[in-house]
């Protein structure tokens, strides 16, 4: 819906869409009729009648900076919406609103007395529904403006933007995996990242020097826990400034190497703000001459952010010239060109603070036009005006054709316009697939990176909320997600960070991540570290059928962390589980999430169901049960009908994949069991 009288913005993100109608009218899987007073659409699925839009609502409102639009849901059962932390997957349909913005918003703590509902790092205006009679359809907003959403319990929902046009996308099914399917199909499917990505990763903000590097990688060895990836945050840079070495990691280059020889990877952080304080930094004086910050309009000005100590200029990564210039710096990390021995061989890139965040809000020195920043709608969570953290909506940006925008209608596309860009750099320089993680995402962001879910705290509530988190950017198209095991800030305690690390070896992207404090695997006792071999070594074994399910996703746009209800659609117990969940159609866990727990009451939909640590059918299904659960160990099933691809596992993915390969199969009713294997170089 636009306005044929004026022009107006539109989302710049390619869909794949074909050229032309792929079926007949009497071959279409809906009808759709369109009424003018008042104005509104509606859709229904052609095979069962039911109505899964309806939006002849006398609510509609078109104009320049508000459009609403309402339409009624064919179930209160919707998932999705994001990037929000809420407390269930099922969305709560009894008048809550959510707001759209990227920011640099942690998931809800009392460490910071942050309130409940506030809009975070990413923006996914689509949801999945489910029809009363199982069937499921998925709905895409294709707006990058700040908007929010209204859940109500007609059922019904209200959609409120504050610029661009309303243009939505309908996939129709019929079922919640061919959903997701259908959607990736549109905005492209989650990207297949290497083997080693999949082994266990450590970082923390606060290491002291490439020396307590070096010590932690030795201690995980000597503790024969399962490792693959290192991490440096910030810490390895001159006073935060991207693409330079600080004085007390020199010998990080060496280090690199030696564990890279070991069989083990290195991540590097990036953030996009470039620091205009400097009196001789090669990055910002370079992107001066590229042209390639964000500018005041109709000026040759540059907005000022703040980041950390910093002035800091944000590159515009619509453009050519940005792309060409990030590619030039990030190249220059990989070879020094000055000095061979300060290159940084990474194998992976971590990009932060891209939604992008600033330490004042709009500018130092404020902004200028009351209109972007203030405007007549703010969304919900929004009352400090749209650039509370972040930068000015004046902000110039340029499309890759040259047309201009505004940072006001493309904010939400910050992270998004850098992601690619970081990816292609990754892959010319290191000639390697490569991964790249960020945290500000878009639909269709999943084509070139993971994401993890930001900034937790330590927390025994963020256990269940970072399923809840997996399993909505499944349904986004974002695969390789993770959340930062035993908590980001906070003092985790055994218990808990023994609990995290048994759930999180079920985590696509499996990081353990701190602000200072040190709580790797080995920081705690004997205890704990057997606890982390113990689950490690599932995990490992495991790892060829997870690379499988990241394949399937990558080729055809399946789910690799799955809701159950994928699965179990009909039984419509399924559609309120959240605290346990499948990989793939084939593997269920169901992990402790509560403290002092020794028991978990999982749910064992009706399938034929074995014990995977005594191979044993548990001889139930279609109900819940108490399952123990003692420190140390995690409730793991395999579904009957399946055969899972395994392999013996080793300290890195380097040695696990020469190690044998074996096949657990297990029978359905019917004695019956298929399975599937994806291998290559890795």
């Amino acid at each position: 819906i636009y306005d044929y009288a004026n022009e107006r913005y539109e989302v710049p993100v390619p869909l794949n869409l074909p050229e032309s109608p792929e079926s007949t009218v009497k071959n279409r899987l809906y009808d759709v009729t369109i009424q003018n007073k008042p104005f509104g659409i509606q859709i229904r699925r052609r095979s069962t009648g039911t109505v899964i839009w309806d939006s002849q609502l006398p609510t509609f409102t078109f104009s320049d900076m508000f459009i609403q639009i309402s339409t009624r849901l064919a179930s209160q059962y919707l998932y999705g919406f994001g990037e929000t932390e809420h407390t269930m997957f099922r969305r709560d349909m009894n008048w809550h609103t959510w707001g759209m913005f990227t920011r640099d918003q942690p998931p809800e703590t009392t460490l910071f007395l942050l309130q409940y509902k506030l809009n975070s790092y990413g923006v996914h205006p689509f949801y999945l529904g489910l029809e009363e009679d199982s069937n499921a359809h998925g709905v895409l907003l294709l707006n990058s403006n700040a908007m929010d959403v209204t859940f109500q319990p007609t059922p019904a929902l209200t959609y409120r933007t504050t610029g661009g046009i309303l243009d939505f996308y309908m996939v129709l099914g019929p079922t919640p995996e061919l959903v997701v399917q259908e959607y990736t199909a549109l905005i492209g499917r989650p990207v297949m990242p290497p083997y080693w990505a999949l082994g266990f990763q450590l970082c923390r903000y606060g290491y002291e020097n490439d020396t307590e590097i070096a010590k932690l990688v030795e201690e995980m060895k000597a503790a024969g826990i399962p490792y693959d990836v290192q991490y440096a945050d910030i810490d390895y840079m001159e006073r935060q400034l991207d693409f330079t070495l600080n004085p007390r990691f020199t010998g990080l280059p060496d280090l690199i190497k030696k564990i890279q020889e070991e069989g083990m990877r290195f991540i590097l952080i990036l953030d996009p703000a470039i620091s205009g304080n400097e009196t001789d930094y090669p990055a910002f004086t370079r992107g001066l001459e590229k042209d390639v910050f964000i500018k005041w309009p109709n000026t040759d000005d540059i907005i000022y952010a703040k980041l950390y100590r910093a002035y800091a200029a944000l590159p515009d990564f619509f453009r050519n010239s940005t792309t060409e210039w990030w590619m030039r710096e990030i190249t220059e990390v990989y070879s020094n060109p000055h000095n061979a021995s300060r290159s940084l061989k990474f194998d992976g890139l971590w990009i932060d603070m891209n939604e992008p965040a600033s330490f004042v809000n709009g500018a130092v020195g404020g902004c200028r036009n009351q209109q972007l920043n203030f405007p007549p709608y703010v969304p919900r969570s929004r009352s400090e005006g749209l650039i509370f953290k972040t930068l000015c909506m004046e902000g110039q940006q340029y499309l890759p054709d040259g047309s201009p925008v505004s940072h006001y209608n493309v904010h939400n596309l910050y992270g998004w316009s850098q992601t690619k860009p970081t990816l292609d750099a990754l892959r010319n320089i290191t000639k390697e697939r490569g991964i790249v993680v960020t945290r500000s995402t878009y639909p269709s962001s999943g084509k070139w990176s993971g994401h993890w879910l930001g900034d937790n705290t330590a927390a025994w509530n963020q256990l269940d909320k970072s399923i809840i988190g997996l399993m909505e950017f499944s349904l986004f198209g974002i695969s390789y997600t993770g959340a930062d095991i035993c908590g980001f800030f906070g003092d985790s305690e055994d218990e808990l960070c023994a609990r995290w690390m048994e759930l999180g070896a079920f985590f696509p992207y499996f990081k353990e991540s701190q602000w200072e404090r040190i709580q790797d695997p080995v920081a705690w006792n004997s205890t704990f570290e057997e606890i982390s071999r113990k689950v490690l070594n599932i995990r490992y074994t495991l790892l060829p059928y997870l690379y499988t399910l990241m394949y399937k996703a990558n080729a055809h746009g399946s789910t690799v962390v799955r809701p159950l209800l994928h699965e179990f659609v009909e039984d419509k117990t399924t559609w309120e589980i959240y605290k346990q969940f499948l990989w793939g159609p084939a593997l269920l866990i169901s992990p402790v999430l509560e403290q002092g727990a020794v028991a978990v009451n999982a749910y064992l939909p009706n399938a034929r169901w074995y014990d995977y640590h005594t191979d044993e059918y548990i001889g139930f299904r279609g109900q819940f049960r108490n399952l123990p659960s003692p420190l140390g160990h995690i409730n793991l099933h395999i579904r009957g009908g399946y055969i899972l691809a395994q392999q013996s596992p080793a300290n890195t993915t380097f040695y696990s994949r020469k190690n044998p390969l074996a096949l657990t199969v297990a029978l359905n009713d019917s004695q019956l069991a298929e399975g599937q294997l994806y291998w290559d170089d890795g």
